[in-house]
């Protein structure tokens, strides 16, 4: 690394330390963030009521049924990975 990048490299520490404190000490200790894949209670329970429906449909030998939850699976699945539980907010104002 030349003596410019470290140069700004530490002015960019420097202006986080002074503005975000509190990320500043996450970078400095690397404390893992949240997780990628985080459930939702509203994903979870779609993609269970899928299961349930689709293992029904399956049961009964009633096609349409078992496509229902196949569907109910599929967007109970995405549901989980798109729409994670929101962050607490620890105190700070969005800007």
């Amino acid at each position: 690394m030349s003596y410019n990048e470290r140069m700004q490299l530490e002015k960019l520490e420097r202006q986080i330390d002074s503005e975000d404190p509190a990320f500043a000490q996450k970078l400095r200790t690397g404390m893992p963030g949240q997780p990628a894949l985080v459930a939702s209670w509203p994903g979870l329970f779609v993609l269970l009521t899928g299961v349930l429906v689709l293992l029904f449909g399956v049961a009964t030998q009633l096609p349409l049924i078992g496509i229902i939850g196949f569907l109910l699976l599929v967007i109970g699945g995405y549901k989980q990975v798109r729409e994670p539980f929101p962050q607490e907010d620890s105190g700070r104002q969005s800007r």
